[in-house]
């Protein structure tokens, strides 16, 4: 099988199409890929780390006001469109997937154009502009939150679940983690962060909630950002509690998904690929939606878990350091409420989410 994937800009579009890709050298032992993105975005480092050939197109998104880079943007993407053709052509697929951000938008549309299979995958409980744009032409439309179907034409949609979350629930375990960080692996974690570049409302929380944090029996792994480590209205309390036995506060976790293997609870933005991991753990969440993206995705994210029992919601703007200790506490003090709280989220996870959208595709390519 042939197949060109194409998804950017955040790691929520690359990681999902990553895993997926993953998943398929698995079952399909002649698989050959090639992957389109940009040369600006996150994807021109992360696919060719990951062995995948990659090619580049120039595009740029649309911007939400009148402006003149749209003009600009419309020319980039009807060239953009004719170079994409030729990749395909010079490739010959068997289907196109395309994961989300702007760099999917010309690639899907070529080859939907040139009369190939086609699948767009929507992370989000609200889907964005391009995959909104693409479900005209598109053959499928695999569904991450059953919420976002609404957005699409009802023929063409079919709910798959996040790929992210079958690589995550095949993980083997790697032992104690916990112990890369100096923390105790038998101790209840809750592990803290705001996405890879942190959050200033949640560093600012934390900080506020430090004291009270590092009196108590369970222990904190605290994700700041890089930004927010090194800053100096930041950076001199957290170097003092990292000298506290139950508080580890680093930059950034590498190795976040075996991290989240060993914790107990996870407080974090709610972004699609972070909701798809801890689903699939069965991992209880206090999530603190971005206020900052596009079309609010993230609340409505969280409120889809939160509606299921499966985590608690937090409103950015209302998040104080007091927050943050009672709404751990009432459930790493409540085993009740806790055990409910995971088989919920557990419930939420689609564990064979990969094999689903593998099936999807073997649909379209047999032209059912």
């Amino acid at each position: 099988m042939k197949i060109i994937v194409s998804g950017g800009g955040t790691g929520g579009h690359i990681y999902p199409a990553l895993s997926f890709i993953k998943y398929l050298k698995t079952v399909e032992p002649n698989l050959s890929v090639l992957y389109i993105g940009t040369q600006k975005g996150l994807e021109s480092t992360i696919v060719p780390e990951n062995g995948i050939e990659f090619k580049t197109i120039d595009i740029q998104g649309f911007k939400r006001s009148l402006s003149l880079e749209n003009i600009k943007t419309v020319y980039k993407f009807v060239k953009s469109v004719s170079d994409a053709k030729k990749i395909i052509k010079n490739f010959k697929p068997d289907v196109v997937v395309g994961t989300g951000g702007y760099v999917a938008g010309p690639v899907v549309y070529a080859a939907a154009k040139l009369k190939i299979p086609t699948i767009v995958h929507e992370q989000n409980s609200i889907p964005g502009i391009t995959n909104k744009f693409l479900s005209r032409y598109v053959t499928r439309v695999a569904l991450a939150f059953q919420e976002a179907g609404t957005f699409f034409p009802s023929n063409k949609t079919v709910f798959t679940g996040n790929p992210r979350a079958q690589e995550v629930a095949d993980l083997i375990e790697s032992g104690n983690v916990l112990s890369q960080y100096d923390l105790d692996g038998t101790k209840k974690t809750v592990v803290i962060f705001g996405g890879s570049r942190g959050a200033l409302k949640i560093n600012t929380a934390v900080l506020e909630a430090l004291p009270e944090l590092a009196k108590k029996d369970y222990q904190i792994l605290y994700a700041s950002g890089e930004i927010y480590f090194n800053d100096p209205e930041f950076a001199a309390t957290f170097a003092a509690y990292n000298q506290e036995k139950n508080i580890k506060i680093v930059p950034y976790i590498k190795n976040m998904v075996e991290v989240l293997n060993d914790a107990t609870l996870i407080l974090s933005r709610a972004g699609a690929t972070t909701l798809a991991e801890i689903t699939a753990l069965g991992l209880p969440a206090i999530l603190v939606p971005s206020p900052y993206v596009t079309a609010d995705h993230q609340t409505k994210n969280a409120q889809a878990l939160e509606n299921a029992g499966a985590a608690i919601s937090i409103n950015n703007a209302e998040l104080t350091g007091q927050r943050i200790v009672q709404a751990i506490d009432s459930l790493l003090l409540d085993d009740q409420s806790y055990r409910k709280m995971a088989e919920n989220a557990l419930r939420e996870g689609v564990p064979d989410a990969s094999q689903r959208l593998y099936g999807v595709l073997k649909d379209v390519v047999n032209g059912q």
